[in-house]
């Protein structure tokens, strides 16, 4: 089953919902950086509630960040979003490992304190960005957070990702449920008691819940209609041509002190570190173009 976006409405649309499975996307994120239990666990969820809220945008150029900036051991993570259900990211530190906390890998201890950062650019001259602190560095309550501080949005999320013995990823998914300003008390009164009682995300994701079978669960009794469907992945825009562009923009001095070092360069994206290799002459053609 390949990952996918379910976004919905319910209560005769007084609640907006999406939910997604993501396992092949993290898994995907996981062996482009290879990184650690815990890492891809913090990593899976940004991706996930990243991918979800880059669908929640209506242009096709519109592109969400979400970046963490924190004071624990991972150092901090990107993950960057279209609309169209492509999503990418790395976290600073992959190596990072942590003794598990009440039998979970512990991410709120990889993040420990520290800032979301939500950047919405939607090709206006000025980019959106909101910033909220970090709640528990779980990433759940803190999208939570910056939803209901930033954009004044009540919401919940939930966000999972489930390892396998092997330290490869058996399941990611998740959901983001959202109020709309007219909602009816009894409604709102429903779903509280409904997220009250749901299993955990990576429970019904290891359950084999779809994303529609989880806002199923999510939104029972609350006459849930499908909106569309789309499919999501792991996706990195880069190219030799654009890391060429990046390069062109260091300066001719830099670029001419590589070329003095007389050796091919080797420069990696972070999004997706797939690595690009330049000879000593292609350098110089690229200092002709530099300023």
């Amino acid at each position: 089953m390949k990952d996918y976006i379910v976004r919905a409405t319910a209560a005769n649309t007084q609640i907006r919902a999406f939910a997604a499975s993501t396992t092949e996307l993290v898994e995907q994120a996981r062996q482009h950086h290879n990184t650690s239990p815990v890492a891809t666990a913090a990593l899976g969820r940004l991706l996930t509630g990243g991918v979800m809220m880059g669908s929640m945008m209506k242009n096709p150029t519109d592109v969400l960040t979400l970046q963490v900036q924190c004071g624990g051991p991972i150092g901090g993570m990107t993950v960057t979003a279209d609309s169209q259900g492509n999503v990418k990211g790395y976290v600073n530190n992959p190596d990072v490992l942590l003794p598990p906390k009440n039998g979970k890998l512990d991410v709120g201890g990889a993040l420990g304190p520290g800032f979301l950062n939500v950047i919405k650019d939607m090709g206006l001259k000025e980019p959106y960005s909101g910033q909220t602190i970090l709640q528990t560095g779980e990433i759940a309550e803190d999208l939570t957070y910056y939803f209901a501080t930033s954009e004044q949005v009540p919401s919940s999320v939930g966000l999972g990702v489930l390892m396998e013995k092997d330290n490869t990823v058996r399941c990611a998914g998740g959901f983001i449920v959202q109020v709309m300003p007219f909602i009816e008390d009894e409604v709102l009164n429903k779903l509280e008691e409904n997220i009250q009682k749901i299993q955990s995300v990576t429970a019904m994701l290891d359950n084999g819940h779809t994303p529609e079978e989880m806002l199923d669960q999510v939104l029972e009794g609350l006459d849930v209609e499908i909106v569309d469907t789309l499919p999501a992945q792991f996706y990195c825009n880069c190219s030799k041509e654009r890391i060429e562009k990046a390069i062109i923009s260091i300066g001719k001095k830099d670029i001419q002190s590589m070329i003095d070092d007389g050796e091919d360069i080797e420069v990696k994206c972070h999004f997706c570190n797939t690595a690009y290799n330049y000879t000593v002459d292609e350098l110089k053609e690229l200092l002709k173009k530099s300023r």
